[in-house]
């Protein structure tokens, strides 16, 4: 029986950028280009029609950009799950698209194995190929970040103490063995209290975790 492949749809304003993209991706056996959309508003319009469920999202785009297109998905198709495209240092405007709900960013430079590898990790629920990438991004743009320590830190007081020693564990970038290894516990304990604490922060992944623990002031 063959396995189902991931769905994706590639957003971008750049036919030569999709054209590239659909090769690379069009090689591989466990994933499907199901649509390319060429602005945020077609973006919208085909995450709807098409359900995929990884959406490859350009930032800078006519019409609707990358992050109002993010938000406007994630609110609407829910299943499918946005992995942002982006210069990095040029475009400040990425890490707009992890508040507005994607999942993670990779620089458009990314080698092609590198690509392949996030789509299957943003498609099997995790939030970035590494936590190391969202320590990376949230140190540059930190102080551009509002802090809003006293509304934000109040949130957290639903977290046992435990919890919330494993939610500043996530804000510092540490993937769950590092977690497991500081605190002393098992990784399965770790995805344990990481799948509590986004409940009941009401978090979409652990980037969203990343950002409030940024917004409180507490990394």
């Amino acid at each position: 029986m063959t396995e189902e492949r991931i769905r994706v749809l590639i957003v971008d304003d750049h036919e030569l950028i999709r054209r590239g993209m659909r090769m690379v991706l069009d090689a591989e056996d466990d994933i499907q280009v199901v649509g390319e959309a060429v602005s945020g508003a077609e973006a919208v319009h085909l995450a709807d029609d098409l359900r995929p469920d990884v959406v490859l999202m350009d930032i800078r785009m006519p019409e609707m950009d990358g992050i109002e297109a993010t938000r406007r998905i994630v609110r609407g198709t829910p299943t499918s799950r946005v992995l942002v495209l982006t210069t990095f240092d040029l475009d400040e405007y990425a890490f707009g698209s992890l508040r507005a709900g994607a999942s993670g960013f990779l620089l458009k430079n990314t080698p092609p194995a590198q690509l392949t590898t996030a789509i299957r990790a943003i498609a099997a629920g995790d939030a970035l190929v590494s936590p190391r990438v969202t320590r990376s991004m949230l140190d540059l743009f930190a102080t551009r970040l509002p802090r809003q320590s006293e509304t934000d830190d109040s949130r957290l007081s639903v977290l046992t103490e435990r919890e919330r020693d494993v939610f500043l564990a996530i804000a510092k970038g540490y993937n769950n063995t590092e977690i497991g290894e500081s605190l002393y516990v098992s990784e399965s304990t770790v995805k344990t209290h990481v799948g509590r604490i986004l409940m009941k922060l009401d978090l979409r992944d652990r980037v969203q975790a990343v950002i409030l623990a940024y917004e409180a002031g507490l990394v």
